[in-house]
């Protein structure tokens, strides 16, 4: 009969997020398994209702949309499933099950629960460590045997805690999944951290060697000359004590030189991978479609490109350091005390089992609430932006009270999951601290017993004493240094995880002639759904005719803007074709598209800068003439000069220093700066009054007679001049189709809409 008894294949998984009509899952089982990620994906992708899924092997997530008639519950039992069947291939490892039975009865008497050992075939670690003690209880009168049995624990300990953190890795994604972090965020940079490593450990040893020469000094002042250094031609008590003083001089100078210029070079290499991290993510996160990025959270990924991609140089400007420095010491206090007092080296080193046991317990239990606390925080700073943003829409609804409380919920758990780190990482400290002072308090008695029984010189004794006691108190530094490379791995899986975001193809495709361009467009046969809903457009198929005004018209939702997005390629046809002088959008060049159309949307964005910054943005080499030519022709230059600084004037972040209507005008500037030739305007001056709208209209019909213009409106005072109409229904479908007077005529939907803004009155 066998039993199970270590999981090769782990089907926890996690739900991370859970918004309608999409979640966010860690599935532990496709950590490092690109195949089972890909047939996972696959798999729910072909289950009714599921509209996309991915899974990463890098990070362990997996992203679901789905239709939102789907609930929670049943969404979670498809991925439960989908991960049971596609990792039915791994097989649990089996043993016998009186074996089995043995080593679990002795694990379950072992102390420290956090490390007992599951079952496994054959000796176990837990008899290993028995066994030792057991060679270590009758060998005690052998002091290299104590060192060697310390040693050994030390390492069978950091063994069995690096196996369980990379199970975890492989399991259920609870601490960081990416393996072999400080590879992966140092990338073409090793060279530069092993020459801050190597400053580092010199500058160590310069300032660990005045803690020996102290020894000397002390033993020379109670003790008169030594014969070392009288063997040097120092004889004389006066002599040698200039000549210790003077070494530590040296050695501290030099160590001040040397750690000046590796705290600089720690820094700048931090400085450098933030940096070249920031750009590169960016870049993608910049390149990347429209679609994904309306997926995610905009505060979310301002804190990944600030926070955590800031946390990756932190961990090199702070810990890292400290982590080579503590090494050092540790090297040399083995080395020293090997050499000059083997029989205390043992005692030295005993809290080092304890304390690496209680490093690896406290990963394991602090690695969640890392997670947890910076889910959190960006919960609690996405809510925080939305209420400023929207602090008129607060207070007109009264609804001040209601959200003080709910950013008060959401403070008090980042507060709790903060609190929940801290009470670990405290008791770890302390922890370390009471394992290290144990062993000073040995090393102070055995090696002062050894002085008084004459085995050990007190010159000896007084350089090795200080050398424990400098290293101990440095200990708890390492629970700082492991809580922060924590959250260092933390960081970077969820850095390396958006960098997975599907990007817009650049540099690829024909290029556009703008000199012989028609400027005709043509859907042809277009459907196209956002994720989750039903299709904003449904086999559409129009003529924008070359050098020719066409007017879009319909009822909110009818997918007039996702027309205009269509043409920009801001998202991908799901059927049908986009046609550009007969040629499918899909095959030309995005960068020259792109550069062909001028779009103004309806909610027009404006950059914290100046007026003359916004009219020129993307097309940075426009002249002041070029500037003023354009808000003359968009009617924005009366209230741009009444301005006290004019052109120069900051309109503040998103615009807030304009109304609503100058907004728009400065959006449309900015797009006959471009000169493109095709224009397309969605609602551009919905927010305008008739009487300016009336003169934009005139300016434009000058400035778009060689051009294609789509004109997207609600007001049909707007494209009642255009050479040909599109009304749109409520389905996503064109429901009629004509000039102004042709679609009055026919008394339909457009007369209806006419009759509802104009009256009876006016007919043309």
């Amino acid at each position: 009969m066998t039993i199970l008894v270590d999981d090769a294949v782990d089907r926890r998984v996690r739900s991370v997020s859970v918004i309608p009509g999409r979640q966010r899952w860690e599935v532990g089982p496709v950590l490092g398994r690109k195949r089972t990620a890909e047939q996972l994906g696959a798999w729910l992708r072909s289950q009714p209702g599921v509209l996309s899924a991915r899974a990463s092997s890098i990070s362990g997530r997996l992203l679901i949309t789905h239709d939102p008639a789907l609930g929670s519950r049943e969404v979670a039992g498809l991925v439960r499933h989908a991960v049971g069947e596609v990792a039915e291939d791994v097989q649990p490892a089996v043993v016998p099950a009186s074996r089995g039975a043995g080593v679990g009865s002795l694990a379950r008497k072992w102390w420290w629960r956090g490390l007992a050992p599951k079952q496994v075939g054959g000796l176990s670690i837990t008899y290993g460590i028995g066994a030792a003690a057991l060679v270590v209880r009758g060998l005690l009168q052998f002091p290299t045997v104590r060192l060697a049995a310390v040693v050994a624990a030390t390492g069978v300990i950091v063994y069995r805690g690096w196996r369980r953190s990379r199970a975890r890795q492989l399991g259920t994604g609870a601490r960081s999944p990416v393996k072999g972090g400080l590879r992966t965020i140092l990338g073409r940079h090793r060279r530069a951290f092993w020459i801050a490593v190597a400053m580092s450990a010199l500058g160590q040893l310069l300032y660990l060697t005045p803690l020996l020469v102290i020894g000397w000094m002390l033993a020379v002042l109670t003790r008169g000359p030594t014969s070392l250094l009288a063997g040097l031609g120092l004889a004389g008590a006066s002599s040698q004590l200039w000549f210790l003083s003077g070494l530590t001089l040296v050695a501290y100078l030099g160590y001040a030189l040397v750690s000046y210029a590796t705290t600089i070079r720690w820094r700048d290499l931090a400085n450098t991978i933030e940096h070249e991290w920031r750009g590169k993510v960016y870049a993608v996160v910049q390149r990347g479609s429209l679609g994904s990025l309306e997926r995610e959270r905009t505060t979310r990924l301002a804190d990944l490109l600030t926070t955590d991609i800031a946390q990756l140089g932190r961990v090199l400007s702070g810990s890292a350091g400290t982590i080579v420095e503590i090494g050092v010491t540790a090297v040399v206090l083995i080395g020293s005390f090997l050499f000059w007092a083997p029989h205390l080296a043992w005692i030295a080193l005993l809290p080092a089992p304890a304390i690496a046991a209680a490093s690896f317990y406290y990963q394991e239990r602090v690695a969640p609430g890392h997670a947890e606390g910076g889910e959190t925080r960006r919960q609690l700073t996405s809510q925080l932006t939305n209420n400023l943003e929207a602090s008129a829409t607060v207070k007109s609804f009264g609804a001040e009270d209601f959200e003080i409380e709910r950013i008060e919920r959401l403070s008090q758990a980042y507060r709790a999951a903060n609190h929940r780190i801290d009470v670990e990482t405290t008791r770890y400290s302390h922890a370390v601290q009471v394992f290290s002072m144990s062993a000073l308090i040995g090393v102070l008695l055995f090696g002062g017993s050894s002085v008084l029984a004459g085995t050990l010189s007190l010159e000896t004794y007084n350089g090795l004493i200080s050398l424990p006691t400098f290293l101990l108190l440095r200990l708890p530094e390492v629970g700082s240094a492991v809580e922060d490379y924590e959250r260092t791995l933390a960081a970077l899986g969820r850095v390396l995880e958006l960098l997975e975001l599907p990007v817009e193809p650049s540099g690829t495709g024909r290029p556009i002639d703008v000199a012989t361009l028609q400027r005709e467009i043509v859907l042809d046969g277009v459907t196209f759904a956002y994720p989750g809903r039903a299709p904003a457009l449904r086999n559409v198929s129009m003529r924008l005719r070359g050098r020719k005004t066409t007017g879009l018209v319909g009822a909110t939702g009818a997918g007039k803007t996702t027309v205009a997005k269509l043409l920009l390629r801001l998202h991908e046809v799901q059927s049908g074709r986009v046609l550009l002088d007969g040629a499918d959008i899909r095959e030309l060049r995005l960068e020259d598209l792109r550069r062909c159309i001028g779009f103004v949307a309806q909610d027009a964005f404006l950059f914290d800068g100046s007026v003359e910054d916004n009219i020129r943005y993307g097309t940075f080499d426009a002249g002041r003439d070029d500037v003023m030519r354009a808000a003359r022709l968009a009617e924005a230059a009366a209230f741009i000069e009444a301005m006290p600084d004019q052109y120069d004037s900051m309109v503040g972040e998103r615009g807030v220093a304009l109304s609503g209507g100058q907004r728009q005008r400065l959006s449309l500037a900015r797009a006959i700066v471009k000169d493109a030739p095709i224009l397309v305007l969605d609602e551009a001056t919905s927010a305008v009054d008739n009487e300016t709208e009336a003169s934009i209209q005139r300016a434009l019909t000058e400035f778009a007679r060689d051009r294609t213009l789509v004109l997207i409106a609600h007001r049909l005072s707007t494209i009642r001049h255009a050479d040909w109409i599109y009304v749109m229904g409520a389905g996503g479908e064109i429901v009629e189709e004509g000039t102004h007077v042709e679609l009055l005529a026919r008394a339909g939907v457009y007369a209806s809409l006419w009759r509802l803004q104009v009256g009876d009155g006016e007919r043309d």
